[in-house]
């Protein structure tokens, strides 16, 4: 084997990729060796799981196609920023049901961009501004792409998180998962100094960064990093707790809300449901309740009522009933 072999090879390929079909002919010529060295070479690309098919014609040629598996890819400079920014508006969650894989290939592309191209990358990245669904706060990808990366990496990770009341705080500790789930991202993460999991939401992390020490990976909570992470959400405190009977079956009223954690949401019969609501915000319970879409009771705190009330004023008013 020639010792330019690897990039004959690579070039080969980028071509096979750059158009549907090349005459042998051409391509030996383009990669100035013979038409028995592309024959080889075609073998040995067909050997690494690379799908070319030979075609017939005049001098015959060559195509690649697809097959079962997913090769490598060669991408040149604007492929590679297209898709960084493609993998960056989904991981921001404006495209549902990808979120997740979005984080962890915007990982693996952000690790291997050169510097010319991490330029451009941020230059685009910066241009674009994703909306917000159903006003849910907005995750930055680059923080989420930093997470995914340790999470694999198994690599302690520094970062500074606020709290609920707006405290802030800096942590150290080992990410072992990200899990999407009701609209928003979170961390599952031990950490060393409170010697237990600690489960961070993502919008409330800022500066993350790997410290360069690696941690020998510990048992995941018994239920799995998602359910662990799903139930601990759902039970916790909130400053504003209610509690809505709704003349709707619940599968209608899961269909309206979403976002809405597991359990909340209790059949009573055939007709009628409970729906369980929490938030620190007042106006953020006025809102799931306006959503409901169906005639409610609400045994709720003094505050909430008056907030309602408030609300449906302005409502009436907007209206030209008031």
């Amino acid at each position: 084997m020639s010792k330019d072999m690897p990039g004959r090879l690579l070039r080969l390929l980028s071509l096979l990729q750059s158009r549907r079909e090349w005459p042998g002919p051409e391509l030996a010529d383009r990669l100035g060796v013979s038409a028995r060295a592309v024959r080889r070479d075609v073998d040995r690309l067909r050997g690494l799981g690379y799908p070319v098919e030979g075609t017939t014609g005049t001098a015959g040629g060559y195509r690649l196609v697809s097959g079962r598996d997913l090769p490598p890819l060669l991408l040149d400079d604007d492929e590679a920023v297209a898709i960084a920014v493609g993998l960056l508006t989904a991981a921001d969650g404006t495209v549902a049901g990808i979120a997740e894989s979005s984080v962890r290939a915007l990982a693996k592309l952000e690790r291997v961009l050169p510097a010319r191209l991490r330029r451009r990358f941020d230059a685009v990245a910066g241009a674009v501004t994703p909306v917000a669904r159903g006003g849910l706060p907005r995750v930055d990808p680059e923080v989420l792409a930093v997470l995914a990366t340790a999470c694999r990496d198994r690599e302690m990770l520094a970062f500074a998180h606020r709290s609920r009341s707006g405290a802030v705080t800096s942590r150290r500790v080992e990410p072992y998962d990200l899990v999407s789930t009701h609209g928003l991202w979170y961390l599952l993460a031990y950490d060393p100094g409170r010697e237990d999991w600690r489960i961070f939401r993502v919008d409330r992390i800022t500066d993350p960064r790997p410290t360069g020490w690696r941690f020998t990976p510990r048992e995941l909570p018994a239920s799995g990093a998602a359910a662990h992470v799903s139930r601990s959400v759902a039970a916790a405190p909130y400053r504003h707790n209610a509690v809505a009977t709704v003349r709707e079956p619940a599968e209608a009223v899961r269909a309206r809300l979403p976002n809405t954690m597991p359990g909340r949401i209790e059949p009573v019969d055939e007709h009628t449901c409970t729906v369980r609501l929490g938030s620190d915000s007042l106006d953020a319970i006025a809102a799931e309740l306006a959503a409901l879409g169906a005639d409610f009771t609400l045994d709720g705190p003094p505050e909430l009522l008056d907030r309602l009330r408030a609300v449906a004023g302005r409502l009436l008013r907007a209206a030209g009933d008031g």
